[in-house]
C-alpha cells in the first residue's frame, strides 16, 4: 500500500522555523512529483509548493516565496519543506502529496493521487 507520512510540525513563535518531512512507505519517491499543501479551518486547501521528480522544477505560492524551500532526497525517500520566518497566517495542517506524473510541478489538488494524513503547524506567541 502506498503511504505518505508527514512529520516535523509543531508550535513555533512568529519568526521561527520548522522543517517538514514527507516520507514514503511502500514505494520510492524517485519518479514522483511531490506537492506540499496546507489547510486552515474554514479555508480551502492551498498548494504551497511543489517539486518535480528530478528536483529540476519547483514552484511556490506567492505567500511563501522567499521564506519556504522545498527539496528532495531520493536516496532517503524523503521530501522536505523548510519553513522560515513563520507567521500566524501560516498556521494550518500541512499535507504532502505525490503524483505518478513525475516530470511536472503543480500546486493544484487534482494533480496528485496520493496524500498523507497531515501535520499541524501552529505559529503563535
Amino acid at each position: 500500500q502506498l503511504q505518505l507520512v508527514e512529520s516535523g510540525g509543531g508550535l513555533v513563535q512568529p519568526g521561527g522555523s520548522l522543517r517538514l518531512s514527507c516520507v514514503a512507505s511502500g514505494f520510492t519517491l524517485d519518479y514522483y512529483a511531490i506537492g506540499w499543501f496546507r489547510q486552515s479551518p474554514g479555508k480551502e486547501r492551498e498548494g504551497v509548493s511543489c517539486i518535480s521528480s528530478s528536483g529540476g522544477r519547483t514552484d511556490y505560492a506567492d505567500s511563501v516565496k522567499g521564506r519556504f524551500t522545498i527539496s528532495r532526497d531520493n536516496a532517503k525517500i524523503a521530501v522536505y519543506l523548510q519553513m522560515n520566518s513563520l507567521q500566524p497566517e501560516d498556521t494550518a495542517v500541512y499535507y504532502c502529496a505525490a503524483s505518478r506524473i513525475g516530470n511536472m510541478c503543480a500546486r493544484r489538488n487534482s494533480a496528485y493521487e496520493y496524500w498523507g494524513q497531515g501535520t499541524q503547524v501552529t505559529v503563535s506567541s
